[in-house]
Parts: structure tokens; C-alpha cells; sequence
């Protein structure tokens, strides 16, 4: 078992918010990349649009997400998914932050995943986390 710590203190700023990449992670074989992102209150992300697949999961506080013009609320416990060639953004109008987990994936991921679980013995887990005592 291992847990991979999010480091308030040290987020890098891009796109207009606060963010810790957190995936791809050495230990674990995903298909997928991530990272923790904070939007500080009355913030605007950058628009921006991919080729990739993309899910935002909702984590504290509330928005508004910008998508292709449309305008839909955002909030703790809401996930969206986000279509490649979409132009989003995301609006942070409270007085309070936003926090979300950001999820993208594409096909080239997903092969390269398939290819690392067809060698035995990669992948493995380490020692990274703490045991609660």
C-alpha cells in the first residue's frame, strides 16, 4: 500500500491556477494523469482545449465551468467530463477556493498501458507511504 502526499505548500501555478501533478505516478501502471488544482476566489483558469479525454471531480467549494460557450455549476461531489476539442475553463466567482481533481487520458495512454502490463514486474509498489500508528 502506498500514499502519494499532496503538497499544499509547494503547488506550481499553470493555467491560471494553483496544482500538484500527482499521475503519472512510478508505483502504479494507469492509463491515465492527473493532478490536484485550486482555484483561488474570484479566479478565471486559462481556456484551453486537447485532444485528450478529460474529468474534473469536484472537491470543495464551487464554480462555474466554461465550455464551448455554455455555462454550467460546479460544485463538491460534482465529476464532469470534459470532450476532446472542448474549450474549457473554469470560474471561481465565491469567496472561497475551489478545489478539483483533474483526470485526462487519450489512446496512446491507454496503449502504452496495455504494453506496461505485458511485462512481469513493473510496476510494483514500493515503500512511499506512512502507516498510520
Amino acid at each position: 500500500m502506498e500514499i502519494r502526499r499532496l503538497d499544499r505548500a509547494n503547488l506550481t501555478r499553470a493555467y491560471g491556477l494553483d496544482s500538484q501533478r500527482l499521475l503519472p505516478w512510478p508505483a502504479l501502471n494507469a492509463p491515465f494523469e492527473g493532478a490536484w488544482c485550486v482555484l483561488r476566489p474570484g479566479g478565471v483558469s486559462t481556456a484551453h482545449a486537447h485532444h485528450e479525454h478529460e474529468i474534473f471531480i469536484a472537491m470543495a467549494g464551487s464554480s462555474t465551468l466554461l465550455v464551448d460557450g455554455e455555462r454550467y455549476e460546479f460544485a463538491a461531489g460534482d465529476i464532469a467530463h470534459l470532450p476532446p476539442g472542448s474549450t474549457h475553463q473554469v470560474v471561481n466567482d465565491s469567496t472561497e477556493a475551489f478545489e478539483y481533481y483533474g483526470l485526462w487520458w487519450d489512446g496512446e495512454m491507454a496503449v502504452n498501458f496495455l504494453r506496461r502490463l505485458e511485462k512481469p514486474g513493473e510496476n510494483r509498489p514500493g515503500a512511499l507511504g506512512r502507516k498510520a500508528s
